[in-house]
């Protein structure tokens, strides 16, 4: 390379670094074998508490369900692994089939026309239906249920900034934890260009006027959900949603300590142009063969960027491959049954929380999925601290988000948690003075 570049030393090649600036080389300790390292690492590793060792009932938007070895040994296949964006379909076509089937999935389970692949997170998700509202209608306006993640609605407000959009707050019931319809109908107005609702909500609580919210929408309306749950409730598509966004993550992807993740976004035909992200077609090739293509790609770098309708410039491929496979493994069947059991474990954690002296669980009078509310008598910052002290991971502390429900906390259980589990967490509650 020295005779290349025509100079004599490597002390040459970087003389325009200023002597001041550098050092005589690095100190590093004397190597070590592999194996060794191995076990120093593994050392290093034993003192992290896991899963196993402290079972967490945390949900809130990430969720920890059990996972096929068939959906890694997929996932980990090289074609899928290092496969980087199908610009050249003649040799992507495993890459682009899988995305085409993922987007075929997401589509039947939200009930609607399209979905694309894919969003970074549930959080830009959200922002992205919020300025593709703004595009259709042109209304300045987004009004939001508050049952929802505080930190979708960061990354929310971050994107309404850039076309100065404003946020309008509908309360919850403070009995039922649904949507506060009345209020509803108050913030909805001329230059509302969309609302927004999760169902289930962030409490883990159902909508059950899904209707009724559509008829007070003039505009477009954007649904939040849990994938899983649409394995066994109405799917948005059928009570008029215009986008359907939500959080695959569960579908297939451990927690990984919150991320990556996985943005599901899915729209009715009619507004399939003003979608963000790429969509993935079937088409024919040249022999009339069927084949791949990314049909629609609104932000790559090939294309005319000023036209773009989003700066989201790659997406979750790898992450959707692997929920492709989740489905595909568990199949419709087993989804339902999973789903189930999830909502069921749920009800029944809640009803044994309940019975005990300090708690009362699930505090909203509705119907939920697999995450509820309860409520302590104490300070349930008290309560977590008890809770990790025998070796378990409490739920998350709604005090600080929602200070009006005084000391409440939002649980989740899915299939990760055993009789076995679910005892535990009974028995350290009951045993918290």
């Amino acid at each position: 390379m020295l005779d290349a570049l025509g100079i004599a030393s490597v002390d040459e090649l970087f003389k325009d670094i200023p002597e001041s600036v550098r050092i005589n080389g690095l100190t590093l300790p004397a190597g070590i074998s592999e194996a060794e390292v191995v076990a120093k690492v593994r050392k290093v590793l034993g003192a992290n508490k896991t899963p196993e060792k402290l079972p967490s009932f945390l949900g809130a938007g990430i969720y920890d369900h059990f996972i096929p070895a068939a959906v890694r040994a997929i996932q980990s296949r090289s074609e899928f692994y290092t496969s980087y964006t199908p610009y050249q379909p003649e040799i992507s076509q495993g890459v682009l089939q899988a995305l085409f089937e993922y987007q075929s999935m997401m589509c039947e389970l939200t009930g609607m026309d399209a979905a694309n692949t894919s969003m970074y997170d549930w959080a830009t998700a959200l922002g992205e239906a919020a300025l593709m509202a703004h595009r259709i209608h042109g209304g300045k306006e987004f009004v939001v249920g508050r049952a929802m993640g505080r930190e979708r609605l960061q990354v929310l407000r971050s994107y309404a900034s850039g076309v100065g959009l404003k946020i309008k707050m509908v309360e919850f019931d403070a009995n039922t934890g649904q949507l506060d319809l009345d209020m509803l109908k108050s913030q909805v107005g001329p230059d509302t260009c969309g609302v927004y609702f999760e169902n289930p909500n962030f409490f883990g609580v159902f909508e059950e006027k899904v209707d009724e919210i559509r008829s007070l929408v003039p505009s477009v309306l954007v649904v939040g959900a849990n994938p899983l749950s649409l394995a066994i409730t109405k799917p948005p598509g059928e009570y008029g949603a215009d986008i359907v966004i939500g959080e695959g993550q569960g579908l297939g992807n451990p927690p990984s300590y919150g991320g990556p993740l996985l943005g599901v976004f899915a729209v009715k035909k009619e507004h399939i142009r003003a979608m963000p992200g790429r969509i993935i077609g079937m088409t024919n090739d040249a022999k009339g063969k069927r084949a791949f293509c990314m049909t629609l790609q609104t932000r790559e770098q090939h294309i005319r960027r000023q036209k773009a309708t989003s700066n989201i410039c790659t997406n979750e491929a790898l992450v959707s491959i692997a929920s492709t496979a989740y489905i595909a493994v568990l199949g419709g069947r087993g989804l339902r049954k999973l789903a189930v059991e999830n909502m069921t474990a749920a009800r029944d954690l809640a009803r044994n929380i309940n019975h005990l002296r300090r708690f009362k669980a699930p505090m909203f009078k509705s119907a939920h999925f697999n995450e509820f509310t309860v409520r302590s008598k104490i300070p349930y910052s008290r309560v977590h601290r008890e809770l990790l002290r025998r070796g378990l991971h409490g739920g998350l502390s709604l005090e600080d988000r929602f200070p009006e429900l005084g000391h409440v906390a939002l649980f989740a259980t899915t299939d990760v948690h055993g009789e076995n589990e679910r005892e535990r967490i009974i028995k350290a509650l009951g045993a918290i003075e």
